[in-house]
């Protein structure tokens, strides 16, 4: 899944090193991560850690599917959240900046070409850690929902987590925490009514061979990643966060 903008584009959160506001150094940018993402379209098809799980249930059950129910699914990769809403009867477009991932729609998050409230849910799976200007991106979702916004991603653990994953993909600008996702999804108007967390195992080959991640780069992943390891060296894990938000009627 990706959504990198063009350079340039700067978010408005930073964290540690990048500063508030700058964009991490050595992100990847246009058409660069364009077609970082279409080589690795298939691969994010074929994963199982985005085609399966309990986060994944939820994500679906909060989107509240159903017959005629409309819904954009924006940054949808490998479309795994498309398929089962469609499964359920959902009319469901999707958006992905890659154009290998095969969306409905070529688009940024933070530029979606839909009118306002064209849609009855707005969700967003394992992707915002690739927005540039997440603050931007969160608005443009609230704005094309009429009702619903559901959101999953990765949850900031530390800084060494942060680099590792940027060394491992240089489209990753960064994870939030709880506090921040609950700042951007309020200040777009919208209200939190639900939000749960849950522990993704990820087996370590798998993931670095997804990205091509090799060598001393891998290596060094490996090394950041220490204090997340399985003890047997062959899987790491993070927190996802799953959160189920409201157009606010204040």
């Amino acid at each position: 899944m990706n959504n990198t903008a063009p350079e340039g584009s700067v978010p408005p959160a930073g964290r540690g090193g990048s500063g508030p506001g700058l964009r991490p150094a050595g992100a990847a940018a246009g058409q660069e991560a364009r077609d970082l993402w279409d080589q690795r379209a298939q691969a994010y098809r074929d994963s199982k850690t985005h085609a399966e799980g309990k986060d994944l249930d939820l994500v679906v059950e909060w989107c509240a599917p159903g017959t005629g129910r409309k819904v954009l699914d924006v940054a949808t990769g490998g479309g795994h959240v498309a398929r089962r809403l469609r499964e359920q009867g959902c009319e469901v477009a999707t958006t992905d900046f890659s154009p290998g991932m095969k969306p409905d729609v070529v688009s940024r998050a933070e530029d979606l070409p839909f009118a306002d409230g064209s849609f009855d849910c707005v969700v967003s799976r394992i992707a915002p850690h690739h927005f540039v200007d997440i603050r931007k991106a969160v608005e443009e979702m609230a704005r094309v929902s009429n009702d619903v916004v559901v959101i999953e991603d990765t949850l900031f653990s530390s800084d060494r987590h942060d680099q590792a994953e940027k060394l491992r993909d240089p489209t990753h600008v960064r994870n939030y925490t709880e506090d921040e996702w609950v700042g951007f999804l309020t200040d777009a108007g919208l209200e939190v009514e639900q939000r749960e967390l849950f522990e993704k195992v990820h087996p370590l080959e798998d993931w670095l061979a997804r990205t091509g991640c090799v060598g001393a780069e891998a290596e060094r992943v490996r090394e950041l990643l220490a204090d997340r390891m399985t003890e047997d060296g062959a899987a790491w894990s993070d927190l996802k966060i799953v959160l189920k938000t409201r157009k606010s009627q204040r």
